[in-house]
């Protein structure tokens, strides 16, 4: 005789999660509470867009520029979410809020979402608009933050733009993690990639920069334009530090003065060391050093900051 398993009614999930909040399907939830389908094409197809922002001192940083890239992806993607961009502000306001998290890793999604008939056709699914807020995060921990990363440069090619459009901020990773297995082979902290030409491309989550004879250059190829990454743009012009996006060859990388990587999880982080070979003197440069200051004095500035609306404001 044939015994079939039981049938739970109800999902018990077993898992430990940190603390926030998340907003999914019109509901504000506790973050363990947030599940998706796994019908749902973002899950399947990683067919989905998504930004990061953060909160630092109960305020988000640079929220609008954020929101610039995240609807601008909507649209190439042919997607649409029921809420407008006030209505997103207030739904990521919400979840900080909500957590009651001061400084804060805030993330925003769409998925393709799924048909109810499980169509193959895009257009036939119901897009998935999702949000959460959980305690901020680094790309760097304390000590990389104090002493430099440890990076390697991956044999791996990023995806090339040709196919994946790289401004379209998503979920396409697994080049990335690839890398990152293999700098972990190799005692790294984290891998660079290169691009489809064999320069200098991005890392997993960041951008990266280079100092050489006191220019400070990023790749310009094929890579994410971050929001941070503009900010040191805009940090170097008010230094009067001449900074563009060039095509970085590997071995350029390897004898430059200053290796730093950008990304809203840490800001500004130090690259000490690049496949096994110190960075200039083996420590966080003078320039670095310089803009990261201003990175974070830049978080004081009115017109870059939005503060939250916490449940004890008065």
């Amino acid at each position: 005789m044939n015994v079939l398993p039981y049938l739970s009614e109800h999902y018990s999930d077993p898992k430990t999660y940190p603390p926030g909040v998340a907003f999914l399907d019109g509901q504000y939830l506790p973050i363990s509470e947030a599940k998706i389908s796994v019908l749902d094409y973002g899950l399947l197809h990683s067919d989905a867009t998504y930004d990061v922002v953060h909160v630092w001192n109960g305020a988000f940083f640079r929220l609008e520029n954020h929101l610039d890239r995240f609807f601008a992806g909507l649209e190439k993607l042919h997607m649409s979410i029921e809420y407008n961009r006030e209505q997103v502000i207030e739904i990521l306001h919400n979840c900080v809020a909500l957590s009651g998290l001061k400084n804060s890793y805030v993330e925003f999604i769409c998925t393709r979402g799924m048909s109810p008939t499980f169509s193959r056709d895009p257009r036939d699914a119901v897009n998935q608009f999702i949000a959460f807020a959980i305690p901020f995060g680094s790309v760097a921990n304390p000590e990389q933050m104090k002493h430099g990363l440890n990076a390697a440069i991956s044999s791996l090619v990023r995806i090339s733009p040709k196919s994946v459009d790289p401004t379209v901020k998503n979920y396409h990773w697994l080049d990335l993690v690839k890398g990152l297995y293999e700098a972990y082979d190799r005692g790294a902290d984290t891998a660079i990639l290169v691009d489809t030409n064999g320069n200098v491309s991005e890392g997993p989550g960041f951008n990266i920069f280079a100092v050489i004879d006191g220019k400070v250059l990023t790749p310009k190829f094929g890579v994410l334009l971050g929001v941070t990454r503009q900010t040191v743009f805009d940090i170097c012009t008010n230094l009067d530090i001449d900074c563009s996006a060039v095509d970085i060859p590997q071995d350029q990388l390897l004898v430059a003065d200053e290796v730093f990587i950008s990304s809203t999880a840490g800001g500004i982080m130090p690259v000490t060391k690049v496949n096994g070979r110190n960075i200039g003197a083996g420590s966080p440069g003078q320039i670095t050093s310089q803009i990261t200051m201003s990175y974070w004095e830049l978080h004081k500035e009115e017109n870059k900051r939005m503060f939250v609306r916490y449940l004890d404001d008065k």
